[in-house]
């Protein structure tokens, strides 16, 4: 085991260099943390360099934070996986299935329009040109971007990955409960697993200790990501964690702590096959299965100057946490560290 963890080190020490990675990267086997090490600067312009305590936007890694939520209210019995969208919010959608559910929502087979198509789009830049990011502070301000949209397919007909499901979710926390959405995740997720240094800032307030998002041209210029993403991240992407915190949400995750057994199961459970061999989607969560067994779960986001993976590799009892504040990264040091697994 010692040896694997070397290899680990060794490993990451390649691959981060190589190809310059900036952020943090962190390797727990069982309760033991074998490797952390912070990398490039979380502040280029006054040389500050990233440590292990710098605090990173993880894009759609929280999706997780927005489906535990939502199973927390079905726990509760306020919500069930069937209930249809057109009787949980107040909002219209004209062109919406009257079939659409949450289980739809949660598994991206809802067949809703998209505000961001990552399969139409390649930028998300170019969202902003026409609804200028500072005014998306709440999650009912992207609804324009979508809501009087055409069904892309039938509810349930395939997978299909959907941002806009996501933001819907979340309205329904917050009708269902009366509070914003980061403060019912503030609460009832990040304070129960001890995760003090994460939350949902908003980029022109950011916290200290928190990394910039850069994004890198083909010409070596260099420049924030704080005109390429909403001003504050919501239900489908955007919380800032620490490596530390994130490893606390997943002990708090498995040991019960966030939902009950039986629909921690149901959370972790693969629903849907998605458009990759052995991939599967349960709720809010990436599945990898090997031999029809579990390999890992696992979360990835990615946005301009934000890129995260965190993955929890069962049988092996690994778990590992990737942040980086430029566009990539975190994949090619998983893929690294998979070899060994």
């Amino acid at each position: 085991m010692k040896t694997q963890h070397m290899e680990f080190s060794r490993l990451i020490k390649e691959t981060s260099k190589a190809i310059e990675f900036s952020g943090v990267i962190s390797v727990k086997a069982g309760a033991e943390l074998i490797h952390s090490s912070a990398h490039g600067y979380s502040n280029r312009s006054d040389e500050i360099v990233n440590t292990t305590e710098t605090r990173f936007g993880i894009a759609s890694g929280c999706k997780l934070f927005t489906a535990i939520a939502i199973c927390q209210l079905i726990q509760k019995e306020k919500l069930r996986f069937e209930s249809k969208l057109k009787d949980c919010l107040s909002f219209e959608f004209p062109n919406f299935h009257q079939h659409v559910t949450i289980h739809h929502l949660l598994t991206h087979t809802a067949g809703i329009p998209d505000y961001f198509d990552e399969e139409v789009m390649d930028d998300f830049e170019e969202l902003w040109q026409k609804n200028p990011m500072y005014h998306i502070k709440r999650l009912k301000d992207f609804l324009p971007m979508f809501q009087d949209e055409e069904m892309m397919f039938e509810p349930g007909e395939r997978f299909h990955y959907n941002n806009a499901g996501y933001i819907l979710l979340g309205l329904i926390v917050e009708e269902l409960t009366e509070l914003e959405f980061s403060e019912y995740i503030e609460k009832n997720i990040f304070l129960p697993c001890n995760m003090e240094a994460s939350g949902y800032f908003s980029m022109d307030k950011l916290p200290k200790n928190t990394a910039l998002g850069y994004i890198d041209e083909e010409n070596g210029i260099w420049r924030t990501n704080v005109y390429s993403l909403p001003i504050k991240g919501g239900a489908d992407g955007g919380a800032y964690i620490t490596t530390m915190d994130m490893f606390r949400f997943w002990d708090g995750l498995f040991s019960n702590r966030l939902l009950n057994q039986e629909y921690t199961n149901l959370l972790l459970e693969a629903h849907i096959a998605t458009d990759e061999e052995g991939e599967y989607y349960g709720y809010g969560i990436w599945i990898s299965k090997k031999n029809d067994e579990i390999f890992k779960y696992h979360l990835m986001g990615y946005d301009p100057g934000v890129s995260f993976n965190s993955a929890v590799y069962p049988a092996n009892r690994i778990k590992t946490v990737i942040t980086s504040n430029v566009s990539n990264g975190p994949y090619d040091i998983t893929c690294a560290l998979e070899k060994e697994l």
